[in-house]
């Protein structure tokens, strides 16, 4: 089968200004639009165990599957990987006296949050520590219905996979 890639995914904009304003809460643009930090433990998918996707709020990009999500205890949703390289774009955040590489999104350019290297080792070791209110969850049930359906393929791949 053939990987997931921007090539064989609709394509996915950001939104003008406005919308952004009228679609997006407060908490939402402060995270995705001025890179900011929602409070950990705080998202409701922090602990979220459903199986589904993972998407960019504003966009709807797809960006992460449930299978690669793991408990981290860090406060913030986690996942071992994107659901392609293609979907996020990582560059060095400076801010706040630290070194971090941020992770943004790429058809977007939304902050998301930041990867850092102490992941599940057996997953790759990365751990994409995501912002709740930059993402939003689409179940698996509900795929279809909310135009994703071009994905349901590799979903199950990955689903597949998870089993093993």
């Amino acid at each position: 089968m053939q990987e997931l890639t921007n090539q064989n995914m609709p394509e996915y904009e950001r939104p003008p200004e406005e919308k952004l304003r009228s679609n997006l809460t407060e908490e939402q643009y402060y995270v995705m639009c001025e890179d900011g930090t929602e409070h950990p433990y705080t998202s409701e998918y922090w602990e979220n165990e459903h199986e589904g996707i993972y998407v960019d709020a504003a966009t709807g990009q797809p960006l992460f599957t449930s299978f690669d999500k793991f408990p981290s205890e860090c406060g913030w949703p986690s996942f071992s990987s994107p659901i392609s390289e293609d979907v996020v774009v990582t560059r060095q955040d400076l801010s706040h006296g630290m070194v971090r590489t941020e992770v943004r999104s790429a058809a977007g350019d939304f902050h998301l949050g930041h990867v850092f290297d102490d992941g599940p080792k057996e997953r790759g070791g990365l751990r994409y520590c995501i912002n709740g209110a930059a993402i939003r969850f689409i179940p698996e049930a509900d795929m279809e219905a909310e135009g994703y359906s071009y994905l349901l393929p590799y979903y199950k791949k990955r689903k597949r996979e998870s089993i093993k």
